[in-house]
């Protein structure tokens, strides 16, 4: 972990860009770092913590374990090399042997809990509804402090929050909730917001979706939601991919490319022409995204992540062009 008394070195980044790379609120990262050391930003003058890679590196792999069930208490700790190693075992575990568990949804609201309280009450004509065995409302609230007092012990997957107008200086609440919940992520029911506080919203795991709407599409909002954060795939493939290592070195150069293409017409087949336009379309946007992430401060960290995932994706197709120059008898 960094030195609090010496600037990590290389690309830094503020809290906010951090909540946005790894996922974590920004009031769950500063309680993780108070209890638990998970890491230790370095202060600027006007003190604003400042982040490096190894940083996020670190926070990502303890959120995807935490998310997996570990307790932060139990992985905040680890060293990075253990981190990583821990992360590459949960595609060891079995799977769950009851996948049709329903996802379990905390309410808080003013007119949204009387609305599903009656519906779940209705006997046969609720369990017909789309999504019913999907979604269980485990926890209904009206009142706020309640909900604060209660949530964290319902072991909740999603917070539904009923909220009519969104205002900028309200999104620090929800993410609050959220954090308060424990749940993976949210879904905000609302009437009136700007384009810019739904995009707030979307990077920090809460889906908006715009009201009036009866139980079957709530129930419905609940359970696309939730099949899109419980989905490993996207996290499985970029297990071994973090900004604080060395991102892999380009293996033919423009000119390279340029012969491969040429020779393409005298071999069997088109692969390694298209290979090629692949492999020159990835520098392109590798290139495009590492200076993305020095021109725009607010978005270096997305364009950090951009430029590390567009370089490994390019090591991987220059892998494939390697193969089929070697079996088509390429000379270059």
């Amino acid at each position: 972990m960094i030195d609090p008394e010496t600037p990590p070195a290389g690309q830094t980044y503020r809290i906010g860009a951090v909540a946005r790379l790894t996922g974590i609120p920004p009031d769950t990262l500063r309680v993780w770092e108070r209890r638990y050391a998970v890491v230790t930003p370095f202060r600027s003058e006007a003190g604003t913590r400042l982040y490096g890679a190894d940083d996020l590196a670190r926070l990502t792999l303890i959120k995807r374990l935490v998310d997996n069930g570990d307790a932060i208490s139990h992985v905040a700790q680890l060293s990075l090399v253990d981190l990583r190693e821990r992360v590459r075992g949960l595609g060891a575990r079995p799977l769950d042997p009851e996948p049709s568990v329903p996802c379990r949804v905390g309410v808080l609201g003013a007119r949204l809990p009387a609305m599903l309280t009656l519906a779940t009450s209705v006997g046969p004509a609720a369990a017909a509804e789309p999504m019913a065995g999907a979604v269980e409302f485990v926890g209904v609230f009206e009142d706020e402090a309640r909900f604060r007092q209660e949530a964290a012990g319902l072991k909740l997957d999603l917070l539904l929050l009923e909220c009519p107008s969104i205002h900028p200086d309200q999104v620090q609440r929800i993410t609050d909730l959220l954090a308060c919940s424990r749940a993976a992520r949210a879904v905000v029911i609302y009437e009136f917001a700007s384009r810019a506080v739904l995009e707030r919203l979307r990077t920090l795991r809460v889906s908006a979706r715009r009201a009036p709407a009866d139980v079957a599409e709530v129930r419905r909002w609940c359970a696309t939601a939730h099949r899109a954060h419980a989905a490993p795939e996207a996290a499985e493939l970029l297990d071994d991919m973090d900004l604080s290592g060395p991102l892999p070195r380009r293996r033919y150069d423009t000119a390279a490319l340029a012969r491969i293409a040429a020779a393409s017409p005298t071999v069997r087949c088109e692969c390694p022409h298209h290979l090629v336009q692949l492999v020159s379309s990835l520098v392109a946007f590798e290139n495009y995204s590492q200076e993305c992430e020095h021109r725009n401060a607010d978005d270096a960290a997305l364009h950090a992540f951009l430029h590390a995932a567009s370089a490994h994706a390019r090591a991987t197709m220059e892998a494939a062009l390697a193969r089929v120059i070697d079996a088509e008898g390429i000379e270059i």
